[in-house]
């Protein structure tokens, strides 16, 4: 799924889409100025004079004498960068179909350096990402025009239902898959506000609805040296192997069977919902799936967590640490390995069973047979 990148100076703020057909694009400067449509077809982008004019913040006349100057130094063949499209515009009252002169990008660029604004160096920064995110991905999208979802075609919902239910098969943890399921969005973007809060605040969310506590409160409220265990639940290397430092830190290790197997139910529930929106062909947007979780936990009358909780995350995880440290001493003294069980077993078989075994072992590395 085609996904957008941090947003620097001159980049696509929005998205548009379908590979097959002719669509518009709308470049938005990230300055703020309205938006400039430009035409996207079989994997390049047209723009007309006027819509260069647009792009470039600059006169109509002087993009044309700049590209009658490119096409006189030789700099463009004008057979392969100007071509006729019909499109529809509005007269009036009436959608009248009119032919239009586009130039294509090549030479939209080449005016750009002429014209060497600071919205012709913007343009070339998101032409580029553009055109790089059809070639990775078979499309590219516009945020405005797809927020009703009009655009969005077969293929995406395909995909995105291929790519939810590889999220549900997957071995990450419960909380992860939920971020996972919102990395989905139409519009994400890895450093949105929108994401660091919701990516901040999912896990301690999902604890709270299950036991009242966040990850941290968790954590700092069973880690205990004196416990079995140090009173967790489970381990990397459990049942019979030893508890780790990493181990400790982990608030889900905390989890009693009954809480551990309610917040898989939750996050089961919220990845067929998940499945179903994307069955319906409903878009969802990262506000969307910020939302949904807080409006979907709530629908299953669950409390919804409203605050960062009470312990840092520094906190419990200096804690659960020191509470390890403590336990780590009862734990080697305690700890059997298998070797350890090994030699054990040996000395519990009885004296001729430990001579027949010696000879054995004599006979087969060609020690000879034993006399009567």
């Amino acid at each position: 799924m085609a996904r957008k990148r941090k947003v620097e100076e001159g980049e696509i703020l929005g998205v548009d889409l379908r590979s097959s057909s002719a669509e518009f694009l709308a470049f938005t400067a990230s300055t703020g100025e309205s938006a400039v449509e430009v035409l996207f077809t079989n994997e390049m982008i047209w723009a007309t004079q006027k819509m260069i004019a647009e792009l470039f913040d600059c006169s109509v006349p002087n993009v044309s004498r700049h590209l009658k100057q490119l096409y006189v130094d030789g700099e463009l063949g004008k057979e392969a960068t100007v071509k006729k499209f019909l499109t529809v515009q509005t007269e009036g009252d009436r959608e009248v179909e009119r032919e239009r002169l586009f130039y294509r990008l090549d030479a939209v660029i080449a005016v750009g350096y002429r014209v060497n604004s600071v919205r012709a160096v913007q343009f070339r920064q998101w032409a580029t990402a553009i055109l790089a995110e059809y070639t990775i991905k078979g499309y590219v999208m516009d945020d405005e025009r797809m927020k009703d979802g009009a655009f969005l075609g077969e293929d995406y919902y395909e995909h995105l239902l291929e790519e939810i239910r590889e999220i549900r098969l997957s071995e990450r943890r419960l909380y992860q898959k939920i971020t996972d399921i919102y990395a989905t969005s139409i519009d994400y973007n890895l450093d949105a506000p929108t994401t660091r809060r919701f990516f901040a605040t999912v896990q301690n969310k999902m604890h709270y609805v299950v036991h009242g506590n966040t990850a941290a409160e968790l954590i700092m409220n069973r880690a205990d040296a004196e416990q079995p265990h140090m009173g967790l639940r489970t381990w990397r290397n459990a049942p019979a192997g030893k508890i780790l430092r990493s181990d400790a830190v982990i608030a889900k290790n905390y989890l009693n069977k009954d809480e551990a197997k309610s917040l898989e139910l939750i996050v089961t529930m919220y990845l067929d919902y998940a499945e179903r929106q994307a069955m319906k062909r409903i878009p969802m947007t990262m506000e969307d799936w910020a939302a949904r979780l807080d409006a979907f936990l709530k629908f299953n009358e669950e409390d919804v967590l409203d605050n960062p909780g009470k312990v840092a995350a520094e906190v419990a995880e200096s804690f659960a640490l020191s509470e390890f440290e403590k336990y780590r001493i009862v734990q080697d003294s305690l700890f059997e390995s298998d070797f350890d069980r090994y030699i054990a077993y040996q000395l519990t078989l009885p004296f001729s069973e430990e001579l027949d075994r010696a000879a054995a072992l004599r006979r087969s590395s060609g020690g000879g047979v034993d006399a009567d």
